[in-house]
C-alpha cells in the first residue's frame, strides 16, 4: 500500500529526533515523505537552521513562516495561530495519509489542529514522557489525545499513554530516535569539531544548556541561581542558545553578558544535532534544564546537573543529579559528581530511553499502519475499577 507521510519540524532540537526516522521511512517501499519546516528553523535570530537541514541532504518540501519576533506568552500564542493558518493550507494542498509530529513544542499544536480538522491521522513521537515544570507537559498530553499512532520512548511512557485511554494496538515503544546518531555515525575527532565550531573546545569544560521555564510567570526566574553558581565554577564554560520560548531573549542576553565578563566562556548560537552530540560527549558536565541531559547524555556517560523545575518528573538515569534552583544546591551537585561513588555509577550506565535503533521501529510502525479510516476511528480503552481504583474526591491542596 502506498503511503504519503508529512513530517513537521520546528527547531534544531526536534529535527535531531526526526533525522533518522525520515531516512528510514524513505527507504520503505511505497512510502513518500514530505518535510514541512516551520517556526524557529526560518528565523535569523535562531540561526536559519533550515539551511542545516538542506546541508544534511534533506529536501524541504514546504515552509510555513509563523514565529513572531517576540519574547512573551502572547507571542507564543499568536505563533500557534499563524502556524495553524499556514499549515491548514499546506496540509490541505498536500493531503497526506498521515502527519508525523514530534515531542512537545507548542507549535506542534498547530500541526495537530490542522490535521484533525482535515481528518488526517496523526502519528506522535515521545508521548507519555513527563516534564512537569513546563507547558511542554500539557502540550505533549494534548498531542497524545489528538493522535492516532503513538511512538513512545520507554515502557513507563507507553503505560501512561494507555492509561489516557489509548487503544493498545496504537501504542508502540520504540525508544528515542535521537540516540540513533550514535549507532549510525562515527564520532567526530577533535580537529573536525574545532573546524565546525570555528575554534577548538577547551579542556574539562562545563556545557550549559538552559531554557525558559514556561510554566512560571517569569520564565527566566531560575537563571539567577544558575548564574550565581556559574560564577563560582573554575573551569571553561560553553553555552548553547535556548529554545524560542517566552523569555529566551533575556536568557540569551544573560549568556552573552556572562561571556563578555569571563574570558573562558563562549556562546554558540546554533549547533546542529550531530555537532551538539560531539560537543556533549567532550564535556566534563552538562548543567541546565535541557531534555538532552535526560535522554542523550546517559548514552555518552556525561554527568548532568538538572537544575530547577523544567524537567521535573522525567525518567532519569544514574548520571543525573537533580538540583533545585538555588546556587548552593547547584554548587553541591557539582561537588557530588566529583566523588568516586558517583563516578563508579557511570560505569556500565544504562539509558532508559533506548538502544539507538528507534528509527527502524518507527518506520516499520508507520509504513505498516492501517488505512486512514481505521486510524481515525478511535475507541476509548476502558479500564476496570480494579485498575483505576474506586472513585473518590481529591481535596484541593
Amino acid at each position: 500500500m502506498s503511503r504519503h507521510i508529512a513530517v513537521v519540524t520546528t527547531s534544531r532540537a526536534d529535527f535531531g529526533h526526526l533525522h533518522w526516522p525520515i531516512l528510514a521511512l524513505r527507504e520503505c517501499p511505497g512510502v513518500r515523505v514530505s518535510l514541512i519546516v516551520i517556526g524557529a528553523h526560518l528565523s535569523p535570530e535562531f540561526g536559519h537552521t533550515h539551511r542545516a537541514i538542506r546541508d544534511a541532504g534533506f529536501a524541504i518540501d514546504e515552509t510555513v513562516e509563523c514565529l513572531l519576533s517576540s519574547d512573551s506568552g502572547v507571542g507564543m500564542a499568536k505563533t500557534i495561530g499563524l502556524a495553524t493558518l499556514g499549515l491548514a493550507d499546506t496540509l490541505a494542498r498536500l493531503n497526506p495519509d498521515m502527519v508525523f509530529v514530534p515531542a512537545d513544542r507548542y507549535e506542534m499544536l498547530a500541526a495537530a489542529n490542522a490535521a484533525l480538522a482535515l481528518r488526517i491521522p496523526i502519528a506522535h513521537l515521545e508521548g507519555g514522557d513527563i516534564s512537569e515544570g513546563a507547558i511542554d507537559d500539557a502540550v505533549r498530553n494534548a498531542l497524545t489525545k489528538m493522535s492516532h499512532i503513538h511512538l513512545t520512548t520507554s515502557a513507563p511512557a507507553k503505560r501512561r499513554v494507555m492509561a489516557m485511554g489509548e487503544e493498545a494496538w496504537r501504542v508502540h515503544q520504540v525508544g528515542a530516535p535521537s540516540l540513533d546518531h550514535l549507532v549510525r555515525r562515527e564520532a567526530m575527532d577533535d580537529d573536525a569539531v574545532g573546524t565546525a565550531l570555528g575554534a577548538p573546545l577547551p579542556d574539562h569544560f562545563a556545557l550549559v544548556s538552559f531554557h525558559p521555564v514556561t510554566l512560571t510567570r517569569q520564565t527566566d526566574q531560575e537563571a539567577d541561581a544558575l548564574y550565581a553558581a556559574l560564577d563560582e565554577i573554575e573551569r571553561p564554560i560553553v553555552f548553547c542558545f535556548p529554545n524560542s520560548d517566552a523569555g529566551s531573549r533575556r536568557l540569551i542576553d544573560r549568556a552573552r553578558a556572562f561571556c563578555d565578563a569571563h574570558r573562558d566562556a563562549q556562546l554558540f548560537v546554533n549547533l546542529d544535532h550531530w555537532l551538539y552530540w560531539n560537543v556533549l560527549r567532550r564535556a566534563h558536565v552538562l548543567i541546565g534544564n535541557s531534555s538532552s541531559g535526560i535522554m542523550e547524555a546517559p548514552a555518552v556517560g556525561v554527568p548532568v546537573i538538572d537544575v530547577g523545575e523544567r524537567q521535573r518528573g522525567r525518567l532519569k538515569a544514574a548520571n543525573i543529579v537533580t538540583a533545585p534552583a538555588r546556587a548552593a544546591a547547584i554548587t553541591a551537585a557539582l561537588a557530588t559528581i566529583e566523588t568516586p561513588s558517583f563516578n563508579s555509577a557511570l560505569q556500565n550506565l544504562e539509558n532508559p530511553y533506548g538502544d539507538g535503533h528507534a528509527s527502524e521501529r518507527i518506520a516499520r510502525v508507520l509504513s505498516g499502519a492501517p488505512d486512514r479510516a481505521t486510524l481515525l476511528a478511535k475507541r476509548a480503552l476502558i479500564l476496570s475499577e480494579s485498575e483505576t481504583g474506586p472513585a473518590f474526591e481529591q481535596p484541593m491542596p
